[in-house]
């Protein structure tokens, strides 16, 4: 029988028991293991079973077990030591209030489709969630003022379990929101607080907001299943990236709109400053700026703006990261759809449809004039713009250059602040613990002295840790092998080869990604024949542990996993080979510190950044990888691995089998042999010194606490600073927009009419210096509107220059009719080929970077 209704019943705690509530709500204890232990003390048969759910155990907890703690003084002490612990982090003085310095934001509000805070709260489907995540918590650790903006979806992404036959299939378990570590924000009266957005040809969408709380990080989660919603309204946060364009559509609507109104009633209820800073993370929140944008043009209690005035402000507050390497990952609408949201009586009435369209136009060579691009929405609307690492920045501004065409690829307006990871949320304790006996602190906000400790710690117990780890890892994936083997339906008969998969002392390899086809799962199946003899070899065999999700729309990705999966079922290799089916943050914490080797072989440069083999590094373990993403950056040929990239070979076939075979040769020359070179103690010498030196170069530059300090430093407080001056009374921002409206008018007129130049004869020296005069024709600007530079660099083979450097010219004369003479200096420093160029740009203050309006004069 089927139950006409359902709720959940919270458990009463006894009064000395109330601080475990406490603890339970916020999800610092998902990264503090000394809470942890509090709840696995209330009863670690439960705490297994929920999964390490604390308010799932305090719900399965009998009252009787309830009152035996609450008379127990030993627990108690524990209790409220960890209470105590959490207050002092809560109220203790961070980073940021010490050296962020007083131009910092006050406040900085974090846009996100998914966040990957713990596996209790499933609302993350991949490597973007979980970046967000760590964002958030780091930012918590580091005492960074920031809210995260997200939305609850009811069932999550989703489970992946295997059929009989390896296919991937999906399974939406439906989650209770009384059952998660949040709670509804209510208004002064009880009620709980909405938002309400217009739909066209329909009611207002309602949504009211949940709140988890991640340390000092509140991350507002909004939610449409509400009363009062027609059931596709409430339907819309049902899954992470399901459903339809629409469907898509009004989500982002909801995350993008729904979430500025969100952060304005929790600042009313609560009293939290209003954000400075507006962060979108990747293209689905942009929509929030079009939202700025009607509170300062439409709304009564607003300033009423013009809309270039409005856009000023909003643009300077803004900072947008982009994720994806690839043009396929960018969502992108058809404009009839937007017409339809954004009309007369749409999300944001009140702002010109038009304008709106033009802000996500792909009106550039060889854009798409029938879609509204999300990522060039986010370009558009954010003054401030990056990549992920130092590679994606470079292949974000060769993918975006049509937005500011006359622009060197280099000064395109998309800067590089690389990912980092959670070293609290991702590192084995029993890392911290080994590094504690040697005296280094792992819970400090600046862990750089951390890593350095590892010169003092013994390798045989650097070894003996590793050892433990690769143990804790190998029970691990029986247990998950043997549900995996029970839901494929295999007899329990045929299972039992389970009992014995893996070995603690052989070599291990991680790899686990989603599965989009340039992830390349598949690549070491390439010679099937030679990875078997690695996996088998009698002196030195290998061992592979994979995991992985394909999107459920993506049969391709589901046949590489298939594919995977019957390899791995093959009964000669398949106790040294296995994929693990439901890949999340559960199985991800015993699996990174109990790898010896991390596999990454994407298709180059398709890695925006990866931070999976970050999180192996800091616990000790070494990157085998293709020269993408981070490991472009921070590779140095002793912290690891690069395999040999076919770049240049247009076969794809021929590319894999080229990057396999080098895989396979690293492996089997290199890597295995490292490992099992052991000294008279059993510690392979050589394989720790990796060890070390991958902790010393790579522990603090891969850490989230760095990634967050580079976040306030190079794009937070510059758009703050930018902000203020232009948003205090709005006169910056009415000046600016009408400034840029001018400088657009006139920019027809401006040109560079004659150069000369003198100072080197016909053998040019180093050290000498040539002096450059430009006359310029400025039509009704002046020279306070602009810059007159010099570019000089090396010229290559198709006469270009590269290599550049800019100097600005100084104003020596004026003439009639708008007419001027620019001059300037610049010193040979160096020989070769050289060439150099003038040419005019806007010049304001206000402005972030030379290319910001795209506008530049040549001769």
């Amino acid at each position: 029988m089927r139950a006409i209704r359902r709720f959940t019943v919270r458990p009463v705690l006894p009064p000395a028991l109330l601080a475990l509530g406490d603890l339970a709500g916020n999800l610092r204890w998902s990264w503090h293991p000394p809470t942890q232990d509090v709840f696995a003390l209330v009863d670690d048969e439960i705490w297994e079973s929920t999964g390490h759910d604390p308010v799932r155990l305090l719900g399965a907890v009998g009252a009787e077990r309830l009152e035996e703690l609450a008379g127990d003084q030993a627990f108690l002490d524990r209790l409220y030591e960890a209470k105590a612990d959490l207050d002092a982090y809560l109220g203790g003085e961070g980073w940021y209030t010490r050296k962020a310095g007083a131009e910092a934001p006050h406040r900085i509000a974090y846009f996100s489709p998914e966040f990957g805070i713990s596996a209790v709260l499933p609302q993350y489907s991949g490597g973007l969630g979980i970046l967000a995540g760590d964002h958030l918590k780091a930012a918590s650790d580091l005492g960074v003022p920031l809210v995260g903006v997200g939305l609850l979806y009811h069932a999550g992404y989703f489970k992946q379990s295997l059929s009989r036959e390896g296919w991937q299939l999906e399974q939406y378990p439906v989650l209770d929101p009384d059952e998660l570590p949040i709670s509804l924000l209510r208004e002064a009266n009880g009620e709980r607080a909405v938002i309400s957005i217009a739909l066209p040809d329909g009611p207002e969408l309602l949504a009211k907001i949940w709140v988890a709380q991640v340390g000092r990080v509140p991350l507002l989660l909004l939610d449409s299943d509400v009363e009062g919603n027609p059931d596709h309204y409430r339907d819309l946060t049902d899954r992470l990236y399901g459903g339809t364009s629409e469907h898509r559509l009004r989500q982002e609507l909801l995350l993008g709109v729904g979430g500025v109104r969100a952060l304005r009633v929790h600042a009313r209820i609560t009293g939290a400053s209003e954000p400075e800073v507006f962060h979108t993370n990747e293209g689905h929140a942009g929509f929030l700026g079009l939202e700025r944008i009607r509170e300062l043009t439409v709304e009564e209690t607003g300033p009423q703006l013009d809309f270039d005035t409005a856009l000023e402000v909003s643009r300077a507050s803004t900072v947008f990261t982009t994720h994806t390497p690839v043009p396929a990952g960018i969502d992108r609408f058809s404009r009839d759809l937007i017409e339809q949201y954004f009309g007369t009586s749409g999300a944001v009435s009140g702002v010109p449809l038009e304008r709106i369209l033009a802000l996500g136009a792909e009106d550039y060579q060889g854009g798409d004039p029938s879609v509204f691009n999300m990522a060039v929405m986010g370009f558009r609307l954010s003054q401030r713009a990056n990549g992920v690492s130092q590679l994606h920045g470079h292949v974000s501004r060769e993918m975006f250059h049509g937005l500011w065409p006359a622009f060197d690829e280099a000064e395109v307006p998309i800067t590089s602040i690389t990912n980092g990871v959670h070293a609290p949320s991702w590192v084995g304790r029993e890392v911290f613990a080994l590094a504690g006996r040697y005296g280094a602190d792992g819970g400090s906000d600046d862990a750089d002295s951390f890593w350095s400790a590892v010169d003092q710690i013994p390798g045989a117990d650097i070894w003996a840790v590793k050892r433990q780890l690769r143990e804790r890892l190998v029970l691990d994936a029986r247990k998950r092998l043997r549900k995996s083997c029970a839901a494929r339906g295999t007899p329990a008969a045929e299972c039992t080869w389970v009992e014995t998969a893996l070995d603690p002392d052989v070599l291990t390899i991680g790899f686990a990604r989603r599965v989009p086809s340039y992830k390349r799962l598949t690549l070491m199946l390439r010679d099937p024949e030679r990875l078997k003899r690695l996996l088998l070899h009698p002196e030195r065999p290998i061992q592979l542990i994979i995991a992985g999700k394909s999107h459920p729309a993506d049969d391709g990705g589901k046949k590489l996993i298939q594919e995977m999966v019957r390899f791995a079922d093959d009964p000669e290799v398949r106790h040294r080979i296995v994929f693990l089916p439901n890949y999340d943050i559960a199985m991800a914490q015993p699996l990174y510190p109990g790898c010896d080797v991390w596999l990454n072989n994407p298709l180059r440069p398709y890695e925006a950044c990866g931070t999976s083999g970050m999180k192996s590094a800091l616990n000790g373990g070494l990157n085998l990888s293709i020269l993408d993403g981070w490991w472009d950056e921070w590779y140095d040929g002793n912290n690891g691995w690069a395999i040999p990239s076919a770049d240049g070979v247009e076969d794809a076939d021929r590319r894999d089998d080229l990057e396999a075979t080098a895989l396979y040769d690293l492996i089997e020359n290199d890597i295995a042999q490292r490992f099992y070179d052991v000294d008279h103690d059993g510690v392979p010498a050589r394989w720790i010194e990796m060890v070390r030196h991958t902790l010393k170069s790579l522990g603090p530059k891969v850490l989230a606490t760095r990634m967050v300090r580079d976040y306030v430093r190079k794009l937070y407080t510059p758009a703050a600073v930018t902000g203020r001056a232009l948003n205090s009374d709005y006169k910056g921002a009415t000046e600016l927009a009408a400034w840029k409206k001018g400088v657009r008018e006139a920019w027809a007129d401006v040109r560079v009419e004659h150069v000369e130049s003198h100072g080197v004869g016909d053998s040019p020296e180093v050290g000498s210096a040539l002096t450059v005069r430009a006359f310029v024709a400025l039509g009704a600007l002046t020279p306070d509107d602009v810059s007159v530079e010099v570019v000089h660099g090396v010229i290559d083979g198709d006469d270009e220059l590269v290599d550049t450097h800019v100097i600005d010219l100084t104003l020596a004369d004026s003439y009639d009719g708008g007419r001027y003479r620019f001059d300037g200096e610049v010193r040979l420093a160096r020989g070769g080929s050289f060439g150099y160029t003038v040419r005019i740009v806007p010049h304001n203050s206000a402005l972030a970077g030379v290319a910001e309006m795209g506008l530049v004069a040549l001769p």
